[in-house]
């Protein structure tokens, strides 16, 4: 491949690697919760969407990195269109004629959720409920995460690539967790809440969790981060300490 092609496909994968990765937590989203183990006596419990979700920060903050603000801004805005095409199909989804339980089609499996709720219904009602918080939880979180990511890149001239890793992803999870949890459970009415129990300190265990949880994955990454910038810089003939790819023409450009 040319250099052009190398540049143009490996933005391509990390820019598929995040909307994929998008669109699959929305869709899995508050399905299910899962107990992580605990700190002392707090539990650790993430939403199964949690999952994937430190991953689209690695990806814009490699792009924010090689590629520049603007072009970490677009996928962004893309991953907001993707947000809006999943609920349109889930909509459709459930507007149109079915066959709910396949009315006794022979040779179909019925699709039904122990309680009688079709399965489809069933993962739509939280799918909806997750993607209406994550929206707006998203466009918080990632313009932060990107904007305090060239802050520091500015304030530090380029050096101290381990500030605006971690720096722009740790402030960031902090509006994505609160903005999650506070719109799933009072606007979507979503989270498993026990209604014979306090309804605060149950979201505070829901935020304090997801935001443990993204801590450690954010401070995993580091290292990752630390590499993949060296290998791309090298395979991407991006030259110098915090330069972007608009800082590195083609040869003979």
């Amino acid at each position: 491949m040319t250099l052009q092609d190398r540049r143009e496909v490996t933005f391509l994968v990390l820019a598929g690697i995040f909307l994929g990765t998008m669109g699959m937590l929305n869709i899995l989203g508050l399905t299910r919760f899962l107990h992580l183990g605990s700190i002392g006596s707090f539990p650790i419990i993430v939403a199964v969407g949690a999952l994937p979700y430190p991953v689209t920060f690695l990806c814009t903050d490699l792009i924010s990195e090689i590629w520049g603000e603007r072009r970490a801004s677009q996928v962004v805005w893309v991953g907001l269109m993707l947000n809006g095409w999943i609920v349109l199909v889930l909509w459709l989804g459930g507007i149109l004629p079915g066959l709910d339980g396949f009315g006794g089609v022979v040779g179909l499996p019925a699709d039904t959720h122990a309680d009688g709720v079709p399965v489809f219904f069933e993962v739509r009602r939280l799918a909806f409920g997750a993607v209406g918080a994550s929206m707006a939880a998203y466009m918080a979180a990632q313009f932060t995460d990107v904007r305090l990511f060239h802050f520091w890149k500015r304030f530090s001239n380029g050096k101290a690539l381990w500030l605006r890793n971690n720096g722009s992803t740790l402030i960031s999870q902090v509006v994505d967790t609160s903005a999650v949890v506070l719109i799933s459970h009072y606007a979507a009415h979503v989270l498993p809440i026990r209604p014979d129990e306090p309804v605060l300190p149950q979201l505070g265990v829901f935020i304090a969790s997801g935001y443990v949880f993204k801590l450690v994955a954010a401070l995993a990454d580091t290292l990752p981060f630390y590499l993949l910038v060296g290998w791309l810089r090298r395979y991407l003939e991006v030259p110098g300490d915090g330069a972007e790819l608009a800082d590195a023409p083609l040869p003979g450009a």
